[in-house]
């Protein structure tokens, strides 16, 4: 975890990015990321997956043996606002939702524990807005059934997530999910 971490910040000066927020997970991780310029998610994603890959085969001697990863990343365009910290708090409570802690903060390894203990790294961007001084209990706040099936319903899809203008003006065809 701590060399991914690492390895975070080394993305992130190769093609400079906004991460906002990161969980890392036993066997996946989520980064909520905002780019400077089109391209630069592909670009920073490309390079974080494919240096992850190369190092992780290096230190478990399994080089030539197969992939680390089961498909290419998924992202979804998300609306600030509301909207977005949905997402930031999905992701800041994914250890939660798998039961690995009994707080959210607790899981050493995102960003909602870096920024509670005030040692966020540098690479680690607080937003268009700040949070609220009590995020980290509005993260503890179990999220619905009907908020989760939306939002993992438009990660499922690829679909943007939002109010109903503002996915039309993304993907005119489809429209709002939630």
């Amino acid at each position: 975890y701590g060399a991914f971490e690492t390895l975070l910040g080394e993305a992130n000066e190769r093609v400079p990015i906004r991460i906002l927020a990161y969980c890392l997970m036993p066997n996946h991780w989520h980064l909520l990321l905002s780019p400077y310029s089109n391209g630069d998610l592909s670009r920073f994603a490309k390079w974080l997956t494919t240096t992850h890959a190369v190092r992780w085969h290096r230190a478990h001697g399994t080089v030539g043996t197969g992939a680390v990863y089961q498909s290419r990343f998924k992202s979804i365009p998300v609306e600030r606002g509301p909207h977005l910290y949905r997402v930031w708090r999905y992701i800041e409570r994914n250890a939660l939702r798998a039961n690995l802690v009994e707080r959210a903060e607790d899981w050493r390894w995102s960003s909602l524990h870096r920024r509670t203990l005030g040692r966020s790294p540098e690479w680690l961007d607080e937003g268009p807005t700040r949070l609220p001084s009590d995020w980290a209990d509005v993260v503890n706040i179990p999220q619905t059934d009907s908020e989760l099936a939306t939002l993992r319903r438009s990660m499922a899809l690829g679909q943007p997530f939002g109010s109903d203008g503002w996915c039309a003006e993304q993907n005119p065809s489809r429209g709002r999910l939630d």
